[in-house]
């Protein structure tokens, strides 16, 4: 697979250098001009799946760029998306002319209108809101429409404004009345005024960040426009973007530990780091918006809503030993400060580890695997596949008879490390499929004849375990070698990505930096023929949990490549089980019985429910009577965490040893047997391990399932 990568980026540098040769534009002295003539080659030469640049590509970059330089319709009016119409179907003729006027003209229109819409917002918010008005304010952006005149602009931001507000003097009162001091006791009028002040100083501090923003910052905003529409996971980095994304490419983490994006104006946590601050807080989750960042020594938090990510993350990363408050809104609609202590997250932790236990005198193994990690530069350093053998030993040291697997929230990595833990299953044969924009598939195998766990195994997934980890869990599941339980379908990621220097491609001096494209060049597809692209890994037992209902797959982003299949290959499923089928039939029976997971799926729909309300009143006593059933309803679901499995997890001889001097590594290994204990799908995954009856010997090579 890095062959045919460095095989392309090869005909890909020579065959530009050969154009440039002879078409002086690829020389244009016009950094933007070139960059737009980089990337459309680079995307029309290396893409797994280029696009026609044409009338429809047109549209739909025309429709995502406004979306994201207005997402709220609260700068552009209607004559001004009438004017930029004209171009609504002539950006694929400017891409490839290298036409800027469109740019041009919106960025220019937008800074005009960001200008009058600080005036806007000074005004309105000079003026007391009234609460006692019954008026609803709906938050369907999408559907909304632009305004017509200043009027409505006005009347826009005081409703937006008044949105924002409203929480800020709910949240006074309710300091004030849960602090039940007597004296200095604020009218509401008084807190009206701050609350107001609290938002003015919000917004002043953003739209600082706003002025700050030069031309090649919205140019970047335009560029991705255009490689979003070849699919979600194609990025444009501009220089320093590029920089971050080197920096956490190296694995150094410091801050809070946790991976962010943008959807809209918001910040939302799509990852928490294993083993940094936010995991040992335990209290942010997968999915919180982050709303307000607050600084140890300072009284003032700062709205982060509307900030460019990068800007947002400026203040929540910081040195180690700082604390940072985050003002969280919560998957199920509640809002609530964390409070954070920053660290430099040690790379320990998102390394393979495992516990045992034991039950009606069986000993069982649990490895939990948080990435597929590999050290590029060589492979025979520590990586995944070594690291889960080395665990597995272990484990048959302590005569477990049975092994879970937890890829739960692991987001992928090297796809050799899952060729090579797939070959400790399996005594040889064909794990995953690939191809290559042009070019044959290559099929991927285990030659090494040697099984190192040939017990009962059992796989846990869930909604965020992708790429890698789905090409493992496939295989497993095709082979019949694991049960796979977990969420209804795992992400659906089935997609290689490459990130290419774009300075490569040509001679600039250092001022002109190029910045770097990521773009997708290859396709996974399961042995059996199938691709993991949107249909991901379909669980053999389906168990909800709280992402059940929520758009958070590959499949609910922008522009994903299709699913599709091509011929499956030659493959012998695993005999060394006696009533796979029978056992799948009795966890789905156990599981349907659950009343843990009845809760969590009752938690889950009402998580659902919350967040597609659109419609939240502006009168204050109906705002504060919705907080309160929401509160209420929440407290229904807080028995979720205090389950228990009545399982007890013991680690390792070799980590005794290592405890004994690292005290942090024993609080750590603590927490995760704690959450084990808590855990209703591991408890499930033992049950199928006792339940799962092997074939003595274990022998392979019976059924066929495919051709080459």
């Amino acid at each position: 697979m890095k062959r045919n990568y460095i095989l392309l980026l090869l005909a890909l540098l020579l065959a530009f250098a050969s154009c440039s040769f002879t078409t002086k534009n690829f020389n244009d002295p016009d950094k933007d001009k070139l960059l737009i003539q980089l990337i459309t080659y680079v995307l029309e030469q290396g893409h797994f799946s280029p696009k026609d640049i044409n009338d429809d590509f047109s549209s739909n970059v025309f429709e995502s760029y406004l979306i994201q330089l207005d997402p709220f319709k609260r700068y552009f009016y209607e004559s001004d998306i009438k004017e930029f119409k004209k171009y609504q179907y002539l950006i694929d003729d400017q891409i490839k002319t290298y036409d800027l006027s469109f740019f041009s003209l919106t960025h220019d229109r937008l800074l005009q209108r960001i200008a009058e819409s600080k005036v806007i917002y000074e005004e309105v918010l000079s003026e007391p809101f009234n609460y006692d008005l019954d008026e609803v304010f709906n938050t369907d952006y999408e559907n909304l429409e632009y305004v017509k005149n200043k009027k409505q602009m006005r009347d826009r931001w005081r409703q937006q404004l008044k949105f924002s507000t409203i929480a800020n003097y709910e949240d006074l009162i309710s300091q004030q009345e849960n602090d039940k001091i007597t004296e200095d006791v604020k009218s509401p009028s008084q807190l009206e005024v701050e609350s107001r002040n609290s938002t003015l100083e919000n917004l002043n501090e953003l739209y600082e960040f706003i002025n700050e923003r030069q031309r090649k910052d919205w140019f970047s905003v335009y560029v991705n426009a255009i490689v979003e529409e070849f699919d979600p996971h194609t990025f444009y980095f501009a220089p320093e973007d590029k920089d971050r994304f080197d920096v956490a490419m190296s694995g150094n983490f410091e801050g809070i530990g946790a991976r962010l994006q943008k959807k809209l104006d918001a910040v939302i946590v799509n990852e928490i780091i294993s083993g940094g601050p936010a995991w040992r807080q335990n209290e942010l989750e997968v999915g919180d918006n982050i709303i307000r960042v607050r600084q140890e020594k300072e009284d003032e938090a700062v709205s982060i809503a509307g900030m460019r990510l990068e800007d947002a993350i400026k203040f929540i990363k910081g040195p180690k030993g700082t604390r940072v408050t985050l003002t969280v809104k919560k998957v199920d609609g509640t809002v609530k400060d964390i409070t954070i202590t920053r660290d430099i997250v040690e790379l320990e932790e998102t390394y393979a580890k495992s516990a045992f236990l034991e039950k009606d005198n069986k000993k069982f193994g649990v490895i939990n695997l948080p990435k597929f990690y590999v050290d590029f530069t060589d492979y025979k350093k520590r990586n995944a596949a070594s690291d889960v053998k080395q665990e597995i030993l272990r484990l048959k040291e302590q005569g477990v008879g049975g092994l879970v697997l937890d890829l739960r929230n692991n987001g992928g990595g090297s796809l050799q490390t899952v060729v090579d833990i797939a070959g400790l299953f399996i005594k040889e044969g064909p794990v995953v499929q690939v191809k290559t924009a042009g070019e044959p598939k290559e099929v991927l195998r285990d030659k090494d004849r040697s099984i190192i766990w040939d017990g009962p195994l059992v796989i846990l997934v869930n909604e965020l375990s992708a790429s890698a980890s789905e090409i493992l869990a496939a295989a497993m599941q095709d082979y019949k070698r694991a049960i796979v339980i977990g969420s209804k379908q795992t992400y659906g990621k089935g997609t290689v990505q490459n990130v290419l220097d774009l300075n490569r491609m040509v001679r600039r001096s250092g001022e002109d930096d190029m910045g770097a494209l990521k773009f997708t060049t290859q396709k996974f597809y399961r042995i059996n023929g199938g691709s993991t692209q949107l249909e991901g890994v379909k669980s053999d037992v389906i168990v909800p949990d709280r992402y059940s209902y929520i758009d958070i797959g590959e499949k609910d982003q922008n522009n994903p490549l299709p699913w599709d299949k091509i011929s499956p290959v030659s493959y012998d499923i695993w005999d060394g089980y006696l009533d796979f089928e029978n056992t799948i039939e009795k966890s789905a029976a156990r599981m349907a019985r659950n009343e843990q997971l009845k809760l969590i799926d009752a938690n889950a729909q009402w998580v659902k429910t919350i967040r597609d309300k659109n419609d939240f009143s502006l009168n204050y006593q109906k705002y504060k009577e919705e907080l309160k059933q929401n509160e209420l309803e929440a407290k229904r679901f807080e028995q979720i965490t205090e389950y228990k499995n009545d399982l007890v997890f013991t680690s390792l001889p070799y980590e005794f040893e290592l405890m004994s001097q690292d005290s942090i590594l024993k609080e750590k290994r603590e927490r995760w047997h704690q959450s084990l204990s808590k855990d209703v799908y591991v408890e499930e995954a033992i049950n199928v391990l006792f339940d799962l009856k092997m074939a003595n010997p274990v022998k392979t090579k019976l059924a066929s399932a495919g051709k080459d």
